[in-house]
């Protein structure tokens, strides 16, 4: 309850109500459509009085609106007027110690000077006052006219706005630099026809309209009575990418994390360099990247009951890893995927440190042995050879017998669809069933010698138009004349007819080309100078550019393996570590061209499942003669892709693999 005083010698309680408004008891009642009370005794003007005193709320508002007002009222004042600013920066006559005033020069547009409308010059003197302690700032302000001050000032509000903003905006341009710098390694050329002269695919969403199944709708492929699953059964993992491009290494740990989620594993992805186009199908997949390759991913690690490094590159992440945990190396099995020096090299410090080392191929362990020999480093183990396998959506398509399999997708029954995927490929492509198609998917680099490809084709083509016209100069013949009718011919225009005859389109066969299917383009591990010089020879032999098709970067490749015919693997140096696409081109029934050496060596069985050919621009005849006799002879490329079909289902399945893993869980995993 409160008080209000009537007058000097009445006091009446009221009663406070919601709205704001009170009423007297014993008080005439006030409405609120403002008619007199029904009692004259106070008077209109009591009336009016007793009510705006009762009416608080009103009160109030109108003594914030008359402040709102004067507040408005000063600063416009001040705002406006240059003498009173000064006066009221000085605060009685002596000026603030902490405003700092600068020279300002007005401009209108981009850089221009500072013409008839500019404001008042600032002029700045700093010293010492009498008593020499504090600091003194005279200011002095020569005024034009009234619109020039308020520009002066807006122009002082918008340069401060604009420092902010630009400050701002210069951090996250460094900040996405640098992240930029970090994901890319070299800047791609564009995607486009203009570039590269006939640039198609992917034919993602064809497979998927023809095949009626998607890779998508996979729900795990875990062989639930195998050894692999009972070993990694509720066991914590951590696999260490050393990026996240479409190539062999990082789509191999892709799938064996795949496989240990499968089999009620937990799995942890550690990413060294996020460049490349994995990262959105690691997220399809659910398999947990760690937010950062520092401290987070070491504890995240210490908990792993093993680590499987993929790759040579790893080896900064490992030695980081042992550093910050000592014993760190006896749960790290390392996978390496590649034969060149300058990876042993990076790798050395540490090879002696971890629990065992995993190759790809016997070329590729005794390669590393012999040069662990030479720098006199020891391993803990022996190490374990676990080829690559080809995986069970691309066995699937292929019409190998795999986990995916259903009753209305049986083997048999892909196959019928993989047919129909080629003829509408090929169709896309340009192709006809006569045509061809030879192809190279891999990242565009010196390593895997697409440009050598190149100009063994140019020797193929060249060497075909030469036997071309050398076919048709001995079968043209001319029209032989009855001697009974030369009389008639004489002093005639009729001229002797030729009949060409080419072997291409003898007996109505259709005319066969040589195309060539070059990936991939986009790919975070391309060498884009060397992209550059490969374009470049193809703009200098005309006829060889109609003949060549540029494909992105994909993990889409089965539809490009069932419209192909041959499949060439040129990698120079030591050869290829493996050839993963080696076996899975095999398993689509393809015929095998490859260097002898390396793990292609091993896979591809000379006049059997493929032709061989020596490395370097030595290898480039051999090799034009290969893609000639395998061009000629449709039989023999046929039965070589049987034969390969053939191994791979024998060698080169995921149960395979998995089997060999065993032996690498067993050995290093924790008990």
């Amino acid at each position: 309850m409160e008080e209000v005083r009537l007058s000097p010698l009445r006091q009446i309680s009221v009663k406070s109500s919601l709205s704001g408004r009170s009423t007297p008891r014993g008080s005439p009642r006030v409405h609120s459509s403002g008619r007199t009370p029904r009692r004259g005794g106070g008077g209109g003007g009591g009336g009016a009085v007793q009510w705006f005193r009762s009416s608080r709320l009103v009160y109030w508002l109108l003594l914030i609106t008359l402040w709102t007002y004067l507040g408005f009222y000063v600063q416009s004042g001040w705002a406006h007027d240059n003498e009173n600013k000064v006066e009221f920066l000085r605060f009685g006559g002596k000026l603030r110690k902490d405003v700092v005033h600068v020279d300002v020069a007005k401009s209108k547009g981009m850089g221009s000077v500072a013409n008839d409308t500019s404001d008042a010059l600032v002029s700045v003197t700093t010293g010492k006052d009498d008593a020499g302690v504090n600091k003194r700032t005279d200011v002095s302000l020569s005024k034009k006219d009234d619109v020039a001050s308020r520009r002066s000032l807006s122009s002082r509000r918008k340069t401060r706005k604009a420092s902010r903003t630009s400050r701002g905006k210069q951090k996250v341009t460094k900040a996405v630099e640098s992240k930029a710098l970090e994901d890319e390694q070299d800047p791609q050329l564009p995607m486009t026809n203009a570039t590269y002269g006939n640039l198609l695919g992917p034919f993602g969403s064809l497979e998927d309209k023809v095949l009626e199944w998607s890779p998508h709708r996979r729900s795990g492929t875990c062989d639930r009575k195998s050894d692999f699953k009972r070993l990694v059964w509720s066991r914590r993992f951590v696999l260490v990418f050393h990026e996240l491009s479409m190539t062999g290494a990082p789509i191999s740990m892709m799938e064996l994390a795949s496989e240990l989620l499968s089999c009620g594993a937990t799995v942890s992805a550690v990413v060294l360099s996020r460049r490349g186009g994995l990262m959105q199908e690691l997220t399809r997949r659910r398999i947990k990247v760690v937010e950062d390759k520092g401290e987070l991913s070491f504890k995240t690690a210490m908990k792993a009951d093993l680590i499987i490094a993929g790759s040579a590159v790893c080896t900064s992440w490992i030695d980081q890893y042992m550093n910050h945990h000592p014993a760190g190396g006896s749960q790290i099995a390392w996978w390496i995927m590649e034969n060149r020096r300058e990876y042993f090299d990076r790798a050395k410090p540490v090879l002696d440190r971890v629990k065992m080392l995993i190759f790809l191929s016997e070329s590729q362990s005794k390669q590393w042995l012999t040069w662990c020999e030479e720098e006199h480093i020891r391993v803990r183990s022996q190490p374990v050879i676990v080829p690559l396998s080809v995986n069970d959506e691309l066995a699937f398509v292929a019409g190998i017998p795999s986990s995916l399999n259903t009753p209305t997708l049986s083997p048999e029954k892909m196959r019928e669809k993989r047919q129909t995927l080629r003829e509408s490929v090929r169709t896309e492509l340009g192709l006809t069933d006569a045509d061809m198609l030879v192809m190279s998917l891999s990242s565009i680099n010196p390593g895997k010698g697409q440009l050598l490809l190149l100009e063994s084709v140019t020797l193929a083509l060249s060497e075909r138009e030469q036997e071309a016209q050398r076919n048709h100069k001995g079968t043209v013949r001319k029209e032989k004349v009855n001697p009974s009718k030369k009389h008639r011919l004489r002093g005639s225009s009729r001229q002797v007819q030729s009949v060409p005859l080419t072997l291409g389109n003898a007996a109505g066969r259709q005319k066969q080309e040589l195309k060539l299917l070059l990936g991939s383009v986009g790919s975070k591990s391309n060498k884009v100078e060397y992209v550059k010089e490969m374009l470049s020879f193809l703009s200098s032999n005309g006829n060889l550019s109609k003949s060549v098709i540029w494909t992105p970067a994909t993990t889409r490749v089965a539809s490009l393996y069932s419209a192909a015919d041959v499949y060439v693997t040129n990698s120079q140096g030591v050869g290829e570590t493996f050839g993963r696409v080696t076996i899975e081109a095999m398993a689509y029934g393809l015929a095998v061209v490859g260097t002898d050496a390396g793990g292609t060596k091993e896979i591809v069985e000379h006049n059997v499942t493929g032709l061989l050919h020596p490395m370097g621009r030595l290898g480039n005849k051999d090799l034009a003669h290969s893609l000639l006799f395998l061009l000629r002879n449709k039989d023999a490329r046929l039965q070589m892709g049987i034969q390969g079909r053939k191994k791979v289902e024998k060698m080169y399945m995921k149960q395979h693999m998995y089997k060999r893993f065993v032996d690498v869980l067993v050995k290093c995993m924790r008990p």
